[in-house]
């Protein structure tokens, strides 16, 4: 998500399908014939449905903040950003973000269940700190949107990043838990950023929310360009590009890598939605599905969830545009 604080948006409210719920940076997944989408707010909002239309609002994940939290952002208030939730050998990973408004006092950490049921007995989150962290000065990236894919090899690798100088991706220790050693590093996408600005600004170079999905031959990288969480002044919008390796590099559909600029577009605003972005994107059911959130003019700009099938065109992604 945007280092702009999404606080305004009251992530709260308990939604149905006639009037889409109020989310900000939704990841989805299935268990069980129950689908469980997390995103970003107080201790991580969770909502729950069947049929990926009627959401019901549940608990959040952390109903007290992680004790660790203050050591990165003092005096933190519990508002998590921008979830990854991931399956693997029988238990179920939920990355998140912990930041300082329009800094890169950042850092990423992870929390296990063996159920997302909460009616199950192995239900129960059990977290275990940080990842990776980002430190003003020090980094020239951001530590926040994670997203975990794994590779041909089944080796685990984590994209995130916003602003500052582009997407990073870092490859993970067996565990899920922490960096793999020796470390591996790539930078995946990035825009050009005004050389005079201070280590310690965000920067103009507005990407962020790297989400990789793998379908046939090719890795498809989506990434959110410009910036949320402005109202009618949201400018978000979704490019993708693809490789045939995880770690790129991502060259987009007329042949322009990622970490150069390019981006092809995939899903932008309009009149009635002022920005589209912060995507994930899934199969279920033989069925590939997008889903983001965009802010709704109709509401004041209130970010809603998105949910569009993906269509495959000459081997990229289409979707419906904004209605």
């Amino acid at each position: 998500m945007n280092l702009i604080t999404i606080l305004m948006f009251g992530l709260t409210t308990l939604s149905w399908s006639q009037q889409a719920p109020v989310v900000h940076d939704p990841v989805v997944i299935e268990e069980s014939g129950s689908y469980h989408l997390f995103c970003t707010g107080k201790g991580i909002s969770h909502f729950t449905s069947t049929d990926l239309q009627n959401w019901e609002m549940g608990q959040p994940v952390f109903g007290e903040k992680p004790n660790w939290t203050d050591n990165v952002v003092p005096n933190f208030e519990n508002h998590i950003w921008a979830p990854d939730v991931i399956e693997h050998n029988g238990q179920y990973y939920l990355y998140y973000s912990v930041s300082a408004f329009a800094k890169n006092t950042s850092a990423i950490g992870v929390a296990t269940t063996k159920s997302l049921d909460t009616s199950n007995p192995d239900y129960g989150w059990a977290d275990h700190g940080i990842v990776v962290q980002s430190h003003p000065n020090r980094d020239m990236w951001n530590a926040i949107d994670p997203n975990i894919v794994f590779d041909e090899n089944n080796t685990p690798w984590m994209a995130f990043g916003s602003f500052w100088d582009g997407l990073k991706m870092v490859k993970l220790d067996d565990s899920l838990l922490k960096i793999a050693e020796p470390q591996e590093w790539y930078t995946i996408a990035r825009r050009e950023r005004s050389f005079d600005l201070a280590d310690i600004n965000p920067g103009d170079a507005a990407l962020e929310a790297p989400f990789i999905f793998k379908k046939d031959d090719y890795y498809y990288l989506f990434l959110s360009w410009d910036l949320c969480c402005r109202g009618e002044n949201s400018t978000y919008k979704v490019v993708v590009g693809r490789s045939t390796s995880v770690t790129g590099p991502y060259l987009d559909a007329n042949g322009k890598d990622l970490a150069g600029g390019g981006g092809t577009l995939v899903i932008q605003g309009n009149k009635n939605w002022y920005g589209v972005g912060h995507n994930s994107a899934y199969s279920f059911n033989g069925k590939d599905y997008f889903f983001s959130h965009a802010y709704d003019a109709k509401d004041n700009g209130r970010p809603k969830l998105v949910t569009k099938k993906i269509e495959w065109v000459n081997g990229w992604p289409k979707v419906k545009p904004m209605s």
